[in-house]
């Protein structure tokens, strides 16, 4: 029997139907991406060579309108004590941009208050951080365009989130701190911010449950010197009493060891300290920070994943990712 001739003219959402997967596919296959399996791509080229098909990039832009470009937007303000060189958001975007290279994407950085004044040509955002109150999403949203974004994850949200298990992070500390026999214990971290909030609420109702106490929670900045000083105001209030402490992030950590160091508090013999994220600085520091992991690299991979899809006009959905505890020396 003769094969059926393919159809003149086929499109990409022709390749796509007849191969049984999304055009998102099909434009990583015919690019040569490697996130595209062997057996998918060669079956998609197939079809496109028998269709005469070629991708013609530039063409295939101006026909949708789309300047394949997808804006990452950064809610924190660098400074010198946080700067954007820091696990967040460095290593969001190293996996945000391995993803979107393999899609033919390219990415345009920006911050929230440069880009919401003057957002420019692109077909999606990935936005990195909610911002107090979820503040930064309300400037973003009101852009109308395809929307993801790197935050704590809540049933009710109106966009896509990708990010930790927050609060499962907080209860792995208050258990690391039951297991040590560490009683007396405080919080350091602004619990505005929803990430931060879900990790004070795991960590508060599992050390309850632990039969500890919870002595104070300071609010300060994701940094080693907001940390410090957090931890100087926890001392001059409880003093001695203190055994354990949690912070938010390994900067705000790192910087409470100081100010327990200066007044002569032994790390961990008297206080107990675990941080948040395992960022590179953690295993490196003195003592080693036991610390909460996130996976970040695979954070910005999912990001720039369901940026993709909703570009394309595909379901995507909010997703919280696992944590997991890495015990150092701290």
């Amino acid at each position: 029997m003769p094969k059926a001739k393919m159809p003149a003219n086929l499109t990409m959402a022709d390749i796509a139907r007849l191969a049984g997967v999304s055009p998102i596919t099909v434009s990583r296959a015919l690019a040569g991406s490697a996130a595209v399996r062997d057996e998918t791509r060669k079956k998609i080229v197939r079809i496109a060579e028998e269709a005469g098909y070629r991708l013609n990039q530039a063409a295939r832009n101006l026909r949708h309108q789309r300047s394949n470009t997808i804006a990452v937007v950064v809610e924190m303000t660098p400074s010198s004590t946080r700067p954007m060189s820091e696990p967040y958001p460095l290593a969001l975007l190293g996996g945000i941009v391995q993803e979107l290279s393999s899609a033919n994407f390219t990415l345009s950085l920006s911050t929230l208050a440069t880009f919401a004044a003057a957002p420019g040509a692109v077909d999606g955002i990935i936005l990195l951080g909610q911002g107090m109150h979820n503040d930064a999403v309300a400037d973003i949203e009101r852009l109308g365009l395809p929307l993801v974004v790197w935050g704590a994850v809540r049933p009710d949200s109106r966009h896509v989130v990708v990010g930790s298990d927050n609060r499962d992070g907080g209860v792995l500390a208050a258990d690391r701190m039951e297991l040590l026999g560490r009683k007396r214990l405080v919080f350091l971290g602004d619990t505005e911010h929803a990430e931060v909030a879900d990790r004070h609420e795991g960590f508060t109702s599992r050390l309850l449950d632990n039969g500890a106490t919870l002595l104070g929670t300071v609010p300060c900045e994701f940094s080693f010197v907001a940390g410090h000083d957090a931890m100087q105001e926890l001392l001059n209030q409880h003093g001695n009493q203190i055994d354990g402490v949690f912070a938010s992030n390994d900067a705000i950590a790192m910087g409470a060891i100081r100010a327990l160091a200066e007044e002569g508090r032994r790390i961990p013999r008297d206080v107990a300290v675990i941080g948040f994220d395992d960022s590179q600085s953690a295993s490196f520091f003195v003592p080693a920070l036991t610390t909460v992991r996130q996976h970040w690299n695979e954070g910005g991979r999912l990001l720039a994943r369901k940026a993709l899809a909703a570009i394309q006009g595909e379901h995507a959905e909010s997703e919280e990712m696992p944590v997991e505890l890495i015990v150092r020396s701290s």
